[in-house]
């Protein structure tokens, strides 16, 4: 008889399977949990190859358990008993973790229902060396949480703990750790306070009033400053993107000047938590990787900082760069990457408390959705206070506006509002998003934190995939086209792709514009100019510049809040690698050499970005009213959208707005109302000057271009 998917599902009941129950004997069946320890079984039930087992007694989950049946042995999980409110009755824990340091005293707090001892690690030095000597405190128990109180002034001493739990002994960092030695191998123990450039306590965030009027740049601590030629002295650093007028040897403005320049709001950057040393090393940060493999969530990444061998250095850096940010008007998002963590089961996490903070195939080996190594469990109730708390953290401590959440269809419903209430406690304007995707992870589809389930989630924004591939062509495949470079049958998708795909009759995504983040290129896959390149290899240099233009300009003028991936705006290239994750800086780096060759490109892009941030019509963030203030022409030509956003739409100092896409690559004439039309946007020149005034029944759009007109009478 063959065992299988054998579980604790209550502390008294006990499931498993087998292959053939036909001669089943319950006498030759041996529970035991821990050493010598055989459970009562009270009785059992048996119902097709499922056996459910009733104990008399409690399984106690600091032992793990095993059945065994004649000589069949089989370990039995705890995965399901984690999600039971039984467990979560007895072993949740609402308040702080980690530590709370003052010069009297600090105290060491750690949660592990599952470990049979704790102690406390102390350390002069940020690495192991050989015979090196810790100091170590025992620590006590209470419902899981270990703690230890400590009568002495422990500042820039660094911690480990030691975590004995089922018959093994692990070194595991602090999951709550704000500070760490080098490479993240050990916490460090430090006055926050200590960590605040000037005036920090007092630094504001610039101040948007809904989450449509944000602009979205997404950017690189390392591709932003590290190109020979960026102008910045601080290369790859938090520090770099502080230096403000830094100009290339042309004379082209880069790095912080550079997005200032072209006017965005929001500065999304990619991993800056502290990331796998195996990646990069903060010793010798030679390799390139974009940090989607965190080591320690709550402490910034070393090889950013100057200094990585001084703790605080990394924080106070970090500060700075906010606060420089902020000062220039710039909010700063935050990429979070709490779906899955570096190492399958060498992390800090299973080595504190196996078995908990992730989820399990029947068979006991990680679920393995996202693509990585292990899949995180939002739903057990301490990894979502986790999630809270770190997010919680990041916007007090840090002063960070936002929060795109890396694969956060992998999490549940529940956690991510529970994550919008607690942010909407600190300041309802600070943003949350996330990739929406609906990826194989064990978690029932109604229960998943992806774009179908938008509805659940109300002001949390999804990157909207229908405008990028409805713009471009699939992302999954490198030679499909789409709107821009002339795929026909696309107008009523572009059409969506404006309304901020609201769920209007039943069609749409969202319920409101800010859950749509609308973009055509992200850091992942090929950047926006290798993939035109890719699926439109007959069409010439100047075409392609306008297919890239018009891709964007329908970012940037539709309804919803748009997304720019850095370097779009010069035509960036990564020379056709489509997964740069690790690919070397001559790849993924921003070319400041090339924005000179494309400048006329990255007028356009500022130009746009200045229309949207002066006409509030294109910010609509009320349903109802984007319904009433926006009718779309009809008969147009085919591969042609055009609409008016009409009666001073939200405000706005202009009565009605055209705006025309034309992805033919002739000019074509739309029939609009009689009136004097002026025209601020067509191929080449975009932004609010007058370019042109027609008095007409008609209006004309060039060849794949976005043209935008206004009227006043």
């Amino acid at each position: 008889m063959k065992l299988y998917d054998a579980c604790v599902t209550e502390f008294k009941k006990v499931i498993f399977h087998a292959d053939d129950l036909s001669c089943f004997d319950i006498k030759k069946l041996i529970l035991m949990n821990g050493e010598g320890n055989i459970a009562n079984i009270k009785s059992y039930t048996i119902c097709n190859n499922k056996v459910e087992l009733e104990l008399k007694d409690n399984i106690n989950i600091k032992n793990e358990c095993y059945i065994s049946y004649e000589n069949i042995t089989k370990k039995v999980i705890y995965t399901d008993i984690f999600n039971s409110k039984e467990f979560n009755k007895i072993y949740y824990h609402d308040g702080p973790l980690g530590i709370l340091y003052s010069k009297e005293y600090t105290i060491f707090k750690l949660w592990s229902p599952a470990a049979s001892s704790v102690k406390l690690l102390l350390y002069m030095s940020s690495e192991p060396y050989e015979n090196e000597k810790s100091i170590k405190h025992e620590m006590k128990e209470i419902d899981g949480v270990w703690y230890v109180l400590i009568r002495q002034n422990l500042k820039n001493m660094y911690y480990t703990f030691e975590v004995e739990v089922y018959n093994r002994i692990n070194e595991a960092v602090d999951p709550y750790a704000k500070a760490l030695g080098i490479n993240g191998h050990r916490g460090y123990i430090t006055d926050l306070l200590e960590t605040n450039p000037r005036g920090f306590k007092n630094d504001n965030s610039p101040v948007i009033n809904n989450f449509t009027d944000a602009i979205l740049y997404e950017t690189s601590i390392r591709d932003i400053s590290i190109h020979p030629d960026s102008g910045v002295v601080n290369k790859g650093k938090f520090i770099g993107l502080c230096e403000e007028n830094t100009f290339s040897s042309k004379g082209i403005s880069t790095a912080l000047n550079h997005i200032k320049e072209l006017g965005v709001t929001h500065v999304q950057i990619m991993p800056f938590f502290d990331f796998s040393f195996h990646s990069v090393d903060e010793k010798n940060p030679q390799n390139y990787n974009w940090g989607y493999d965190p080591q320690n969530y709550n402490a910034p990444e070393g090889s950013y900082s100057t200094n990585p061998y001084e703790p605080n250095c990394r924080i106070y850096e970090l500060k700075e760069l906010i606060q420089t940010l902020h000062k220039n008007g710039l909010c700063v998002n935050m990429d979070v990457v709490y779906n899955h963590y570096a190492g399958e089961e060498n992390n800090n996490f299973e080595k504190i408390f196996p078995g908990y903070y992730f989820r399990f195939n029947n068979d006991g080996s990680f679920v393995k959705g996202t693509g990585c190594e292990n899949d995180t469990a939002s739903e057990r109730l301490m990894f979502r206070k986790f999630m809270i708390d770190s997010m919680i953290y990041w916007a007090t401590e840090y002063h960070i506006d936002g929060f795109r959440v890396d694969l956060m269809g992998i999490h549940d419903v529940e956690t991510m509002n529970l994550i919008r209430e607690s942010l909407n406690n600190i300041s309802s304007k600070i943003m949350l998003y996330g990739e929406g995707w609906n990826l194989g992870t064990k978690l029932p589809e109604e229960d998943k934190a992806i774009i179908s389930n938008a509805y659940k989630m109300p002001h949390i924004g999804h990157f909207n995939d229908m405008i990028r591939d409805t713009l471009k062509g699939s992302v999954f495949n490198a030679w499909d086209t789409g709107f821009v470079s002339g795929k026909q049958y696309l107008e009523q998708q572009i059409k969506k792709c404006v309304t901020a795909s609201i769920n209007f009759n039943n069609y749409g995504l969202f319920q409101t514009p800010d859950q749509s983040i609308n973009y055509v290129s992200a850091h992942d896959n090929n950047t926006l100019w290798d993939k035109l390149e890719i699926s439109n290899g007959g069409s010439g240099f100047e075409e392609l510049k306008k297919m890239h233009k018009l891709a964007n300009s329908i970012v940037l003028t539709s309804q919803g809040i748009p997304f720019l991936c850095s370097g779009e705006e010069f035509c960036r290239t990564k020379n056709k690698i489509e997964n740069s994750y690790k690919s070397p800086d001559y790849i993924n780096r921003l070319d400041w050499e090339r924005k000179a060759h494309f400048l006329d490109t990255f007028a356009y892009y500022k130009g746009l970005i200045k229309l949207r941030k002066e006409h509030p019509a294109f910010r609509m963030n009320d349903t109802e009213y984007l319904a009433s203030h926006i009718e779309f022409i009809c008969n147009t030509p085919r591969n042609v959208v055009a609409y008016i956003l009409k009666d001073y739409a939200n405000g706005d100092s202009w009565k009605d707005i055209i705006v025309i896409y034309n992805a033919n690559t002739y000019p074509v004439k739309i029939h609009v109302p009689f009136g004097t039309w002026k025209q601020v946007t067509d191929v080449y020149v975009s932004g609010t000057e007058i370019i042109r005034t027609v008095t007409d029944f008609h209006l004309e759009a060039s060849g794949i271009s976005t043209c935008v007109y206004y009227k006043n009478n």
